[in-house]
């Protein structure tokens, strides 16, 4: 067992999957290095505690209705973690009071505050309370750069966009092209800026960032986030690469599909997943099973509740569908994603480009196929396809016969072949920095010691 600090970190996630893998994740390297861990979160989205037998849990109410649970929480996100800022504030506030109090009867000093950039009362509270606050950005800190400029752009006359000018650049925001910004923006609209701007204040009141990131995907951005917050970065990730994701899955995952893929042939699989949050129409889900379907590829496919809207699964498919799937793809609810993405039959994957599933690609070499759903997954998808040069860019079309094509060509086709070598050189890339003495090892370090020396 690791030998404690002396020092408790509290840790805060938002209440989303691709937001409490990171921070758990991030809890676990904290731990290994000596750190005391407690988790504060919501009723909503609550996480297994059970995986997690070292860390201390505390549940606040979240103020959501068992029918505001129950219901589709991907429908509308935003409306979702605006109430949940709003209902936590003082629940949150109680409850990390408390905790200082009583630290005084402990033998360990509560060192500072961890949550996501997505909470926008913590830096008040942490204030009132003299508690150092360190905001973590699960998204690539290109992203999180972009919120001073996100409200600026819709006053610049860039929507909407014309044909004509779809693939011209966003100048002001690269890589992305203008087609990109309407889903970048949202159907939200103005109704967003408040929450950037909240945001970027914040995050310039705090002790420092956390991304879940290293130099050898983004120096330049990593640098510029300093000049733009004012604060210590610290670029630690991929998380993953230290600790796992598969116990903090708030999904239960279905391991049939391991043994399924060891009997497919080295490197011909399409692995298939938009997600935990994006949703598509039944049109669109029978546009992608086709298109999986006559790329004559052997594919496993995630298909969870809710990712057709009021469906459970696969009940949206035709019989005719469903006869060819089973000749040659597997179906799942929910995969264990690094497990999939890191066997050998796997050599190719369909992704919405969430920064989660983009950095476990890169990680085990596997070039994508980029469907992006919108926000920050539009500039994931750029890098991937412009910048890094190791996937192929849908744009967005969903349809059977641009699928096929993008599976094929990335499967077994010479393009696919140049995509996979710039991969394969990434991979090396960003594994080395998570080794002894590498980039994003050395930054846990300094992100360590600057939590102990507060």
């Amino acid at each position: 067992m690791e030998k404690r600090n002396g020092q408790r970190v509290i840790l805060f996630p938002l209440p989303l999957q691709g937001c409490i893998n990171p921070m758990l994740q991030l809890a676990n390297i904290l731990h290994s290095r000596g750190f005391s861990i407690t988790l504060i979160h919501t009723r909503f989205n609550a996480p297994r505690a059970s995986s997690h037998p070292l860390f201390t849990f505390l549940q606040i109410p979240d103020g959501l209705s068992e029918t505001q649970i129950n219901e589709d929480p991907t429908s509308n996100v935003m409306s979702l973690l605006a109430k949940i800022n709003v209902n936590a504030e003082s629940p949150f506030r109680d409850c990390l009071q408390k905790l200082l109090l009583l630290q005084s009867q402990e033998s360990e000093r509560i060192s500072c505050l961890i949550d996501d950039c997505g909470w926008l009362f913590t830096q008040s509270v942490s204030e009132i309370l003299n508690l150092p606050r360190f905001v973590l950005s699960t998204f690539k800190a290109t992203f999180l750069n972009a919120y001073p400029i996100l409200p600026l752009l819709r006053t610049k006359g860039y929507l909407p966009v014309s044909d004509s000018e779809a693939e011209d650049s966003v100048l002001e925001f690269p890589p992305l092209q203008k087609r990109d910004l309407s889903r970048v923006l949202g159907e939200d609209g103005e109704e967003l800026d408040p929450f950037l701007r909240t945001t970027v204040e914040t995050t310039m009141r705090s002790s420092g960032i956390i991304f879940m990131s290293c130099e050898e995907l983004e120096e330049d951005s990593l640098t510029l986030a300093n000049e733009i917050y004012k604060v210590p970065v610290f670029a630690t990730g991929p998380f993953h690469s230290y600790f796992s994701a598969s116990s903090s899955s708030l999904f239960t995952q279905d391991e049939t599909c391991i043994p399924w893929l060891d009997n497919q042939e080295d490197k011909s699989v399409i692995y298939v997943s938009l997600g935990s949050v994006v949703n598509i129409t039944e049109s669109d889900l029978s546009e992608i099973a086709w298109g999986l379907i006559n790329s004559k590829q052997p594919f496993v496919w995630v298909v969870r509740p809710g990712l057709v809207r009021g469906a459970q699964g696969i009940e949206p498919f035709s019989e005719e569908v469903v006869r060819s799937i089973e000749e040659r793809g597997k179906i799942v609810k929910w995969a264990p994603q690094q497990e999939v993405l890191a066997h050998g039959a796997v050599g190719g994957f369909l992704t919405h480009n969430g920064w989660n599933s983009t950095l476990e690609s890169i990680c085990e070499g596997v070039p994508m196929i980029c469907l992006p759903g919108g926000w920050d997954q539009m500039l994931n998808s750029r890098f991937v396809s412009d910048v890094w040069k190791v996937g192929i860019h849908l744009e967005g079309r969903i349809e059977r016969r641009e699928i096929e094509k993008a599976v094929r060509m990335l499967m077994v086709g010479s393009g696919g072949e140049k995509i996979r070598e710039r991969m394969n050189v990434l991979k090396d890339e960003v594994g080395r920095s998570v080794k002894h003495g590498g980039s994003s090892f050395r930054s846990i370090e300094t992100l360590a010691n600057h939590i102990l020396s507060l």
